[in-house]
């Protein structure tokens, strides 16, 4: 995104996917979508000691139901080899190593069996494009986390090269046991070490932009200000400051001074082709709406970008300021922009008057189209988009004040998407991948518009005799649903096959076909088919199709889920003694909400990270920051709401449920472990079957490292085996 460091990608992470590498026509006429009343009449109090993360009481609760849940899970004998062909995936040489090229080099982080925590590494460019590259070791982790007695996770590297120049700037980020706090430390590329005396921050959720060669701006947890804690009800930081080399950190001038009662504050800087740097920030006011400020380079007062609040920068190209639209954008004396629109913008013109110039449309999506990314190179612009979920590229660029654009030439039917662009460099990479092909890698050279394969994995699994078909259901509403299957081509359609369904439906995040030697090896060739579903929430037919589940609406997202699972079973692929299903994070709360819901329509449930208890999820961890998405416990009418949705305040003391599979993380600090704590002692006290495992690292993954990556997964896959094939471990 054209140097923009955008410390605002946390934002998005807020509610990652975490799209796991997996992944009864019964009457309903009378049975309703919600439930009439929420069951709030047992004490959740009784609970709250599990919100104590690292609590005595609650960690003793919650190493009684791993010991349990382990038992029986790692004593099948599908555990081993599920848990080998895991490790053997993870740990597989045979991948590609996607980078960042700077000055000739290509970077790439690095982990398998020998480097666990990972390696930070580089080779040339020329080496790079190579069957065998050679790689020189940058920064190992396994050794900085020796060293230093930590659990250091990567979390990403920020560098900066001021024009005319010859070296980096960069700040690595560490996170003790994958939280989203972290640390950050100034490091030498050129010495390969940390920098003396150079600038660190302290551990917190925090954001920093390069302002120069010797300036960061910086929102951090500056700790209690006049009394006032200097982070939001989220836990984010709301104050930014500017911060010049040789200085304490608690000396930094303040730049931005927001409120507790905002979101946060995340500075961003754009480079300009002559080498200054814009310095930005974003006030997020709720998760979509931002306020956009400008700090002059004169020091005068900040200045709002005239921009909507639904609307997201995206650089600065050819002199334009790009930008896309959430919402419909009228502007004065120029007409009207439509939601989903890319439109730009003179900088320059802006940064002089400080006031709005002429706007022009940059590109519209189509119907079943939406824009998922957009990158910078030197020669072109270039857009990722969803064309009926199947990703595809195309480059344009600004001719005589006219843009243009040409598909970029990529397989089809799969997941196309931009790996490398920078403002910089002319190297672009770019990537495909399908459920049923592995990824590959390709150059692409702008000014030709010539594309050449560089590197294509090996498969990891033999995937000739299956097959992928696109689908649509009809929900509730009417609303047509799309929903991949990968199934074996001779399936028998009589409702026999074990099936996995994953979902998601949240925070305009797109679902699109993907590679998964997990879902392969661990699920398709043990006879398993695979459902991926495209609901609304998501982002796959662009801002309308994720804003049509918000708040009080959010019941479509839920009847979505529900009519793919319907239509599967209708077409006799599975049935609900042989029906799965899988989700993280918010699609975590969406498995919750099924097994409240309906019950009656599978047989097993993987939730991970999720979120549950939904008249308490504005006040732990990063809560607060979701309110846009499903509505204020606090707002009376959102309240009630709330009550007919959160599934640990759902469960009915009357009602058979299948067993559920909880997994969570105790360093979660962004998905609290309490909501599957809580809804998994709520089942104990019910005597109502669950299994639970919590990993005491590991953060909003809930996987620390590739060992740990490959347990879970062997896990999950034991149970949806023991529910949906049978087992005589059970």
């Amino acid at each position: 995104m054209n140097k923009i460091i955008l410390s605002a990608a946390i934002l998005l992470a807020g509610a990652c996917t975490a799209q796991d590498d997996t992944s009864i026509m019964t009457n309903t006429a009378d049975t309703p979508s919600v439930s009439s009343k929420a069951d709030l009449s047992f004490s959740s109090d009784a609970h709250l000691f599990l919100e104590e993360v690292e609590g005595d009481k609650a960690l003793e609760w919650v190493k009684g139901e791993n010991e349990r849940s382990l038992a029986r899970l790692k004593t099948d004998p599908r555990f081993a080899a599920l848990e080998k062909d895991a490790l053997d995936i993870v740990n597989a040489k045979e991948r590609i190593p996607y980078g960042s090229v700077r000055d000739g080099f290509v970077y790439n982080f690095w982990q398998d069996e020998t480097n666990v925590r990972g390696l930070w590494r580089k080779t040339t460019l020329e080496s790079y494009k190579s069957d065998t590259p050679v790689w020189e070791t940058v920064l190992d982790f396994d050794a900085l986390a020796k060293a230093e007695d930590k659990n250091w996770v990567f979390k990403g590297s920020n560098c900066f090269k001021p024009k005319n120049a010859t070296q980096w700037k960069c700040m690595v980020s560490l996170s003790d046991g994958g939280k989203d706090a972290v640390i950050q430390r100034e490091f030498d590329l050129a010495s390969k070490t940390f920098v003396e005396g150079g600038f660190a921050t302290h551990e917190a959720k925090q954001g920093i932009a390069w302002a120069g060669a010797d300036t960061l701006l910086v929102a951090t947890d500056w700790g209690d200000v006049d009394g006032v804690a200097s982070v939001t009800e989220s836990g984010y930081p709301y104050i930014l400051k500017r911060w010049t080399r040789g200085t304490p950190l608690n000396e930094a001038q303040t730049i931005l001074q927001s409120s507790p009662t905002v979101m946060g504050v995340w500075p961003m800087t754009f480079e300009l082709e002559d080498g200054r740097v814009i310095q930005s920030a974003m006030e997020a006011e709720s998760f979509f709406s931002f306020n956009y400020w400008l700090f002059p380079e004169d020091g005068s007062e900040a200045v709002k970008w005239p921009i909507p609040k639904k609307s997201t920068p995206q650089g600065v190209y050819a002199g334009q300021f790009l930008l896309t639209l959430e919402a419909d954008w009228d502007v004065e004396g120029q007409g009207s922009f439509k939601q989903g629109d890319l439109v730009a913008f003179e900088v320059n013109a802006f940064l002089e008057s400080k006031t709005l110039p002429s706007v022009s449309l940059v590109m519209r999506p189509k119907e079943r189209q939406a824009i998922g990314s957009v990158s910078l190179s030197k020669d072109a612009l270039l857009i990722s988009y969803n064309d009926n979920v199947a990703g595809k590229v195309m480059s344009g660029d600004l001719v005589d004040g006219e843009w243009t654009f040409s598909p970029v030439a990529l397989p089809d039917n799969g997941n196309a998407g931009i790996a490398f662009a920078s403002k910089d460099e002319s190297d672009v990479f770019l990537n495909y991948e399908g459920f049923l092909n592995p990824d590959s890698l390709y150059a692409f050279d702008a000014k030709s518009g010539e594309v050449t394969l560089l590197k294509s994995l090996p498969p990891k699994f033999d995937a000739s005799p299956y097959v992928v078909e696109q689908f649509e259901s009809t929900s509730k509403d009417g609303t047509k649903v799309p929903y991949f299957v990968v199934r074996a081509k001779d399936t028998a359609m009589d409702g026999s096959t074990p099936t996995l369904l994953y979902g998601y439906g949240g925070f305009q995040i797109s679902l699109n076909p993907s590679y998964s030697a997990f879902t392969g090896k661990l699920w398709l060739d043990n006879g398993g088919a695979y459902v991926l579903a495209n609901i609304r929430g998501g982002g796959e037919f662009g801002p309308a199709w994720h804003q049509a589940g918000l708040k009080l609406k959010r019941q479509v997202v839920y009847d979505d889920f529900i009519s793919v699972a319907e239509d599967i079973i209708g077409k006799g692929l599975t049935s609900p003694s042989k029906l799965g299903i899988m989700g993280g994070s918010n699609g975590g709360l969406l498995m919750g909400v099924m097994f409240t819901q309906r019950p009656d329509l599978f047989s097993a449930v993987v939730c991970q990270v999720p979120l549950l208890d939904m008249l308490r999820y504005h006040t732990m961890l990063a809560g607060a920051s979701w309110m846009d998405e499903y509505g204020d416990p606090d707002v009376p009418e959102e309240r009630e709401w709330l009550e007919k949705l959160s599934p640990y305040h759902n469960i009915d003391p009357s009602m058979e449920y299948p067993e559920i599979f909880f997994v969570t993380s105790t360093k979660d600090d962004r998905v609290h472990p309490a909501h599957a704590r809580k809804m998994a002692h709520r089942l104990q006290d019910l005597e109502k079957p669950f299994l639970y495992y919590e990993n005491i690292d590991g953060g909003h993954s809930a996987a620390a490292n590739l060992k740990e990556s490959a347990n879970r997964r062997a896990l999950e896959m034991t149970y949806l085996m023991q529910k949906l094939m049978g087992s005589s471990a059970e």
